[in-house]
């Protein structure tokens, strides 16, 4: 019998569309601040207990060599959504604050907004950080691209709607807090309104609960608002959001979870049922509770049975912070960047060696280690390999496809890394040598911005194949190596993209040179911004 080929191509259309692997959903874990040191099965002689986090790295596997491109917060989180370097933004140096206006360009293209066109539902829970446009009083200003100042903080008029947040760059839904919760203003908000009005004027938090280390900055919160539950109510709703999305999962809708988390970041302040816990510090406890929210999420997903079609990361936005409170730790035993040189902040490792866990079931391999080195803006290559489309010229212009390495490959799928430190300084990474254009930290950690030695050199060069320690400066002995990824960088800059493709602009033309040319700051100010 003969059938018409209408018939035929009908058929195998449908068959090919049954056996066609469904779209997987995506939850994507953003830790804030937390130490490559900190997690266990990244540091094997590490002091704090994470159980959560250690099964999802027998589970799936572990990138041992992942960074973040900028050593601090908002640069980070604008690379991660956007697949293109923080410093093609306006944002050249430090952080935005918790009133600052949105930050990323209209119209570009987001990991969420690709997704929600492939059918996702997208939704962002916690930290947003990338500024959104809040109404102001008549007459009164916000800093644009900095943390607004203790004049500025009473400017905004939190009864009306909020525009250019997370609902305009692709997210069907937002709950969370502004920016990091050390910033104004302390409330939460669901989509564009504050979910309780700040009605108290001089609301603030002690950095680290129970101790004398200062306070966060003073401003408008909601009356109810305590920072001891943001971690808690962060949790609870993702929890909530996997459950309401668990049936159009399952019927081929798939979810994107952005879960960006306020811990361990400043203020410092674990539950009462963890409180005391680690028996080292209210930091450790407070990595311990992280590692409990995660945990959390990850049984959600197994009750609603969608942990077999569900690709998780788990990661940090840069390395800890000097508010962990190292002096403290180290003695025992712990370091939370393990044996990276510098923090938070800094262009040396410390600033930017994060941990990144990945589980897919069924395409990572258990228990198994990616050494070659990644960036946190390959998501959004990564997505659009995942779901076999090819991305617009114009979007994600240096990110690179981890897929491979998800898959199981072990040869390296990037070929450079730029990084950027608190005060804008660059370094370019290829293979084993990595150049910095500065001659210190260009952060916090000393050697700081100004505070040189005279007859130090301007730029830094490590082997971190010989020295992962960025102990010993080669850069007089290796000249040709100097020029050569320098020239490379300038190029990487002037093409306004890393990968391959056609040139595009950048939003700003950044000077890479900038962390070299430094002045001694004036007597009794500080060399760097206040901690973000």
């Amino acid at each position: 019998m003969k059938f018409p080929c209408s018939f035929l191509c009908l058929a195998l259309s449908s068959v090919t569309a049954a056996f066609a692997a469904p779209k997987p959903n995506l939850v994507y874990i953003l830790c804030d601040d937390l130490g490559y040191g900190d997690v266990r099965a990244f540091n094997a002689q590490g002091k704090i207990a994470t159980p959560q986090l250690d099964r999802l790295a027998q589970e799936g596997v572990m990138f041992t060599d992942a960074h973040s491109s900028s050593a601090v917060c908002s640069p980070t989180r604008y690379s991660i959504l956007t697949g293109r370097y923080n410093w093609r933004s306006r944002l050249q140096s430090g952080v935005l604050g918790g009133l600052s206006p949105r930050l990323i360009e209209p119209g570009r293209v987001t990991v969420a907004s690709l997704l929600k066109e492939q059918g996702y539902f997208t939704a962002c829970v916690g930290k947003w950080h990338l500024g959104m446009d809040w109404a102001k009083h008549p007459g009164k200003s916000v800093s644009a691209l900095s943390v607004e100042t203790a004049e500025q903080v009473g400017s905004v008029d939190y009864t009306k709607p909020i525009t250019n947040g997370p609902n305009s760059v692709g997210f069907d839904y937002f709950f969370g807090i502004s920016a990091s919760l050390d910033m104004v203003p302390y409330t939460f908000i669901e989509n564009d309104r504050v979910a309780a009005l700040p009605e108290v004027a001089d609301m603030k938090f002690p950095m680290t609960a129970g101790r004398t280390r200062g306070f966060t900055r003073t401003g408008p919160g909601a009356t109810e608002f305590a920072a001891v539950n943001v971690l808690p109510t962060l949790t609870k709703k993702a929890v909530e959001l996997i459950g309401q999305r668990a049936p159009d999962a399952k019927q081929g809708k798939p979810f994107f979870l952005y879960l960006p988390l306020n811990s361990p970041h400043t203020p410092i302040n674990p539950s009462p049922a963890w409180a005391g816990k680690s028996g080292l510090s209210p930091y450790a406890d407070f990595v311990m509770e992280t590692d409990w929210a995660i945990g959390e999420v990850l049984r959600a997903l197994a009750a609603q049975g969608l942990d077999q079609n569900t690709l998780v990361i788990v990661t940090s936005d840069n390395g800890c912070s000097p508010q962990a409170n190292f002096e403290e730790l180290l003695p025992l035993g712990h370091n939370p960047n393990y044996v990276f040189r510098g923090n938070k902040a800094d262009i040396y490792d410390g600033g930017h060696h994060i941990p990144f866990i990945a589980r897919w079931t069924g395409v990572t391999k258990p228990g198994t280690r990616y050494t070659p080195y990644v960036c946190l803006l390959d998501l959004m290559a990564t997505v659009a390999d995942i779901l076999a489309i090819q991305l617009p010229a114009h979007a994600g212009e240096d990110s690179v496809s981890l897929l491979p390495a998800l898959r199981g490959t072990t040869a390296p799928v990037r070929d450079t890394i730029v990084h950027h430190s608190i005060t804008g300084a660059f370094s370019i990474r290829q293979g084993k040598w990595k150049l910095e254009l500065c001659p210190g930290s260009g952060g916090w950690s000393a050697p700081t911005p100004g505070q040189e030695a005279k007859d130090a050199p301007r730029i830094q060069l490590f082997d971190l194949a010989a020295d992962l320690g960025e102990t010993r400066n080669v850069q007089g002995e290796q000249p040709e190596i100097v020029a050569r990824l320098t020239a490379l960088l300038k190029q990487q800059v002037a093409n306004g993209r890393s990968t391959p493709g056609a040139r595009q602009a950048n939003t700003v033309e950044p000077d890479i040179m900038r962390g070299t040319i430094v002045s001694a700051p004036k007597k009794g100010k500080r060399a760097t911004p206040a901690a973000p």
